[in-house]
């Protein structure tokens, strides 16, 4: 789905990236790989080639757009190095785009790890009028992008029927991105009058 704000287009695709066609960058928020390992070293019943899920849709998210910058809204990494740390080099090392990460509360690996692959790492990037962050901001003057909450929304049927859905949650000045990565679940947020929600289903974004 393509929106505008201002006088800016911006693409929103059903992977929960945004496309910043000016820029040519896209920005993805909270991926939190290394959390399906995480979760696997303590137990939970979560398949191996779960894993493989985050980078399969990173992969396809970059060869659709093909953009000369990506630039992840914080939460790359959900903790500590595990084994899906070298399949994120593996990764890294098949792009040809400039890879800029704004770190977010999950970040904690060393930054020298991220330098060394040549990423960018940024607590935050201001773009013309638009504010790059990992926390939602306010800011005078400035429409600001983030993550963090991994927003979604319940749709009600006329019975008792219920979906939940991640979405992108645009209010007047900002616009927050759904979590990327798998199993990351979904904050339920309220909309108020003069927000808007884009639900993201399978393969397409609707404006609810």
């Amino acid at each position: 789905m393509e929106i505008t704000i201002g006088d800016t287009l911006f693409t929103l695709h059903p992977s929960g990236a945004i496309f910043w066609p000016d820029q040519k960058m896209v920005m993805i928020a909270d991926v939190h790989l290394g959390k399906i390992s995480h979760f696997r070293k303590f137990g939970s019943a979560i398949p191996q080639k779960a894993i493989e899920t985050n980078f399969n849709r990173l992969s396809v998210v970059v060869s659709y757009f093909n953009p000369d910058k990506i630039c992840f809204l914080g939460d790359l990494f959900h903790s500590t190095l595990n084994s899906e740390w070298g399949m994120f080099e593996a990764w890294v090392k098949n792009q040809s785009s400039t890879i800029i990460l704004i770190k977010g509360n999950h970040d904690i690996i060393s930054p020298s790890l991220f330098s060394k692959l040549g990423i960018q790492i940024e607590r935050e990037l201001l773009i013309n009028q638009f504010l790059l962050t990992h926390h939602p901001e306010k800011r005078d003057g400035l429409f600001n992008f983030s993550g963090h909450i991994h927003p979604g929304i319940k749709i009600r049927g006329t019975g008792r029927q219920s979906l939940s859905l991640p979405c992108f949650y645009r209010q007047p000045n900002q616009l927050t991105l759904p979590a990327f990565g798998a199993f990351t679940g979904k904050f339920l947020v309220t909309p108020k009058n003069g927000d808007a929600i884009y639900a993201i289903t399978e393969d397409e974004v609707i404006e609810i």
